[in-house]
């Protein structure tokens, strides 16, 4: 769920350019719910109908995204375990399955951290849960830089060119759908393994 409607992103991307894109996305890699995606997008459009740089928007969100990454990176490993617990006591969730969450992630932390970018509430989680379970900085950096390049470059040049001929309320549906296509996939790749360790289990009991 967005927090800004469209008007309200509209609105902050005219008043404040390259300034709103960097802090939205920032703020999105430290973990706050905000339509980080749904900001590129709007200033790709903004620059692809010549209100905006083209180039100033990309290299806005692609350091948004990387300096965020690294905040939310000392979110997770200075506190960030510990506040999943408390959140998993309020919601009832046993504690041997965020392990196996976390042992999951950090099977796959590279694959999280740069395709997760792409996936919505994954972007938002997949920083902090890398310092959770002590990515190394060293990998964490480069697979974060790389990433907030990649996702930066995809985004603004989709909504650039792409924005030409479709309306940006189209645009965003789209970019939607896919989205919410890809976090069914992510949410599979998890939870399943899961559920059929968990029945294994039972079973050999």
């Amino acid at each position: 769920m967005e927090f800004l409607s469209l008007e309200t992103i509209q609105e902050l991307a005219n008043q404040y350019g390259y300034l709103a894109v960097f802090v939205g996305i920032l703020l999105e890699n430290l973990g706050l719910p905000l339509p980080g995606e749904t900001i590129t997008i709007v200033g790709g459009f903004l620059a692809g109908s010549g209100e905006l740089n083209y180039w100033l928007v990309l290299a806005s969100a692609a350091m948004g995204a990387f300096i965020g990454g690294i905040g939310g990176y000392s979110v997770g490993k200075y506190g960030g375990w510990k506040l999943i617990l408390g959140a998993a006591k309020v919601l009832r969730i046993q504690e041997v399955q965020l392990e196996e969450i976390k042992t999951k992630f950090s099977d796959n932390a590279v694959k999280a951290v740069f395709f997760g970018r792409f996936i919505p509430l994954i972007r938002i989680v997949s920083s902090p849960m890398a310092g959770v379970v002590e990515m190394p900085i060293g990998k964490f950096l480069a697979v974060n830089l790389v990433g907030a390049v990649t996702w930066a470059s995809v985004m603004t040049t989709l909504a650039f060119f792409v924005g030409r001929i479709v309306s940006l309320e189209q645009l965003l549906a789209w970019v939607s759908k896919f989205a919410i296509l890809a976090l069914f996939i992510a949410i599979g790749f998890i939870v399943i393994p899961i559920w059929l360790e968990s029945r294994i289990a039972k079973t050999g009991e």
